[in-house]
Formats: C-alpha cells, structure tokens, sequence
C-alpha cells in the first residue's frame, strides 16, 4: 500500500525528479488531458475533480510517509490543477500549451488568495493552492481563447 500511495503521490513518479518536479508532475496532468480531452467538458470536469478529491487522503498520507509539510516529490495536486487549467476550454495543442505556462506561473508565483490556500494543513492544504493556480489559469484561458483569440494562435 506505501508503494502505491507514494506512486501516486508522486505523480507517476514526477515528484522524484532531481529539477522542477512540479513542472514534471504539471506534464503528466497535461498528459493526462491529451488522454482525457476527447471526453465531453462535463466528464473532463469530473475526472479533475476525481483527481483531486483522491489527492487530499493520498497527499496527507505521503506527507506522513516523508514526515515533510507538503514535500516536493508530491505531485498529485500539479497533475490535478493542471487539469483545471484546461477544464471547458477548447482542445487544441495551443490552448494546452499555453494553460500549461499559465499554471505553472500561477503556481510559482502564488498571488493571493494561492499563498493562503498553500498554508491550509494537511492534504487539504497541498491540493488547495493547485486547484486555485488552476482556476487562475483557466479563468485567464477563458478571457484568451474566447475574447483575445478565439480562432487560435496558428
């Protein structure tokens, strides 16, 4: 069981990556996406939130394996905000690039209230500020692909 908790935790094993874990545990959840963007926006929608309501008891119960507040080799909350980056937004391979850099800026960046939502305790806590980084990212998405560029970037 502590082999499949960390596995997970770790984003298929992202987390373990020696540079920018989370920007590796952010391309399994855009991997992730490219496997679940056929699905209709709603079942999207529901996959995130399946990821990321596993991910509260997998991420506290990792962060009692490493005895460590929200370790870095714990990715499942990147792979879960990455997918609410991209949540009803149009597939295309441009608007998951750019959901991606918008989500990875927003989770390193941590504007208000991302920095609150990091110091919750426990699982809650690790998954909370990538949720918020996500919807930032995608409310960003939203004002992009429907108002600045709706046909594109190609």
């Amino acid at each position: 069981m502590r082999k499949l908790i960390l596995f997970t935790a770790s984003g298929a094993g992202s987390g373990y990556a020696p540079l920018a874990p989370g920007t590796l545990g952010s391309l399994v959840g855009l991997g992730l996406y490219a496997l679940l963007a056929p699905l209709p926006p709603p079942a999207l929608a529901g996959a995130a939130a399946l990821v990321l309501v596993a991910g509260v008891p997998i991420a506290h119960a990792a962060e009692k394996i490493f005895a460590t507040r929200d370790d870095p080799r714990i990715t499942i909350d990147e792979v879960g905000g990455m997918l609410v980056s991209l949540v009803w937004l149009p597939v295309r391979v441009d608007v998951a690039v750019c959901g991606f850099l918008l989500f990875r800026l927003f989770d390193i960046w941590k504007p208000p209230p991302v920095r609150a939502a990091e110091s919750l305790r426990g699982g809650f806590g690790v998954i909370a500020d990538d949720v918020v980084a996500g919807i930032y990212a995608n409310l960003c998405g939203q004002l992009l692909w429907r108002f600045v560029w709706p046909e594109g970037l190609a």
